[in-house]
């Protein structure tokens, strides 16, 4: 967000800043970070975005799906050299909605306290040219490639933690981060087509804890990052999963998209532990299962300077429900929409139980314009499990795969002397073995917003 106000109070002189008593001359040396006068900042952000969703495809539903929705964020800052405040306050509504919408928490959360933290910056520790910064209270975060967690953009809310977090960087850029924190739990009061706040809360059940080591060159010149993040959950009313302890460890390579150059992307993950099947199970589970993750692209040196992308994708899904054992990944507090559609009330796939190949294209035809279109194949990495955004499995003995196809394009134009940006997109997903098994036929969505920066 781009700041509105920036103002400096008034700086107490003395001892300590510039080493000079008051009214002596400044000595000739480099400006302490904790002598720097205060900076106040605000920014903020308004999305408008109109949804809607024919043909609802999950189970239990039908009908067309619509939702007018609207997010406001104010954020504020004081920074105060080595030390800083940060405040953000979210609110996330609905409205033109039914119950043929399934609205949830992650669309709407009404006037609440996204962040809330001090944040404490160290220099040249542990040696020249390194930077800590630790952040304590509630926090959003973004983390390597967003999978697993992420600060969501596309959806309506974004995840909250209440912990700490300790960010370090090398003088090679070389960085190490490391958090504990208490996932918030999003409330509203009442029906949540009402719109009615709620206090947000920490789930106290709930801990999320993990550590991200990232270099800018590996031995062959790309970027890479290995990572640990454990979640532990004892079972509470409202938590929709069960009684987990799930441990992920993973790597990443990539390199970035150039003009005239190859880029790729290799991410692996693999999770272990404990869960259950179900919030109303009461038989623990040994847990296992992995997500796997492989990208290639190509920018041309051509006008509009056109990607392509191959992507393949594999979540892993429960292979049989009665040998003990839980092979369904959870993708964690991770986004997306950038990778299979929008979310919103459409949001038909997520990282658990698919198996997908996609090509993309992207284009970039005038400055500020950027054109994204997609095509993805979706099967179920396992029959025995179900298609877990819609609730549909397979019944009466059948083992079909194929969900259906996703047929993606998304326009985008971003106006930046006005803070502008429009934003347009059609998505068509046409039934597979497994849709028209359970009565689905071909399902559109299409959306239209407009953010306002400021």
């Amino acid at each position: 967000m781009a700041p509105l106000l920036q103002a400096v109070p008034i700086l107490v002189a003395g001892v300590g800043c510039g080493g000079a008593m008051p009214g002596s001359a400044p000595s000739p040396q480099v400006e302490d970070p904790a002598c720097r006068p205060p900076v106040f900042s605000l920014s903020g952000d308004h999305r408008t975005r109109h949804e809607r969703l024919s043909n609802q495809f999950r189970a239990g539903l039908d009908g067309i799906a619509r939702a007018l929705m609207l997010r406001t964020r104010v954020s504020a800052g004081l920074d105060a050299g080595r030390f800083r405040l940060r405040a953000e306050l979210q609110d996330s509504r609905a409205h033109l909605a039914d119950s043929v919408t399934a609205l949830t928490t992650s669309m709407v959360n009404p006037l609440e306290l996204l962040q809330a933290h001090v944040e404490i910056v160290f220099d040249d520790v542990p040696g020249p040219g390194s930077r800590n910064v630790l952040r304590a209270g509630r926090l959003t975060m973004d983390i390597g490639s967003r999978r697993l967690i992420s600060r969501n953009r596309f959806r309506n809310t974004s995840d909250g933690f209440t912990g700490i977090e300790w960010r370090w960087a090398g003088a090679d850029d070389s960085r190490l981060r490391a958090f504990y924190t208490l996932p918030v739990e999003r409330r509203v009061s009442g029906n949540i087509l009402d719109n009615s706040p709620r206090f947000d809360r920490e789930w106290s059940s709930v801990r999320f804890r993990g550590v991200h080591y990232s270099r800018p060159r590996l031995p062959w010149g790309d970027p890479g990052e290995v990572y640990y993040y454990g979640l532990s959950e004892a079972d509470a009313p409202g938590l929709a999963t069960a009684d987990r302890r799930l441990h992920t460890i993973g790597v990443r390579f990539h390199r970035p998209a150039t003009t005239a150059g190859f880029d790729y992307e290799f991410e692996s993950a693999f999770q272990f532990g404990r869960s259950r099947a179900s919030p109303a199970a009461a038989v623990d589970l040994t847990h296992v299962a992995h997500l796997q993750h492989i990208g290639a692209g190509y920018t041309f040196a051509a006008p509009g300077t056109p990607r392509v992308q191959l992507q393949f994708d594999h979540a892993s899904g429960d292979r049989d429900p009665t040998d003990g054992r839980n092979n369904r990944f959870s993708s964690l507090y991770g986004s997306r929409s950038f990778e299979h559609g929008p979310s919103g009330i459409h949001g038909a796939f997520a990282r658990a139980n698919v198996t997908t190949p996609g090509v993309r294209l992207a284009l970039a035809p005038r400055p500020g314009v950027n054109l994204t279109g997609a095509a993805r194949g979706y099967w179920l990495a396992s029959s025995a499990d179900e298609w877990t955004t819609a609730g549909i499995a397979n019944t009466g003995g059948r083992s079909a795969r194929h969900v259906g196809t996703q047929w993606e394009l998304i326009g985008a134009w971003e106006l930046v002397e006005a803070r502008v940006r429009l934003e347009a997109g059609l998505v068509r997903l046409t039934a597979g073995e497994l849709m028209k098994n359970a009565g689905k036929g071909d399902a559109t969505y299409s959306f239209a917003q407009t953010t306002l920066s400021f």
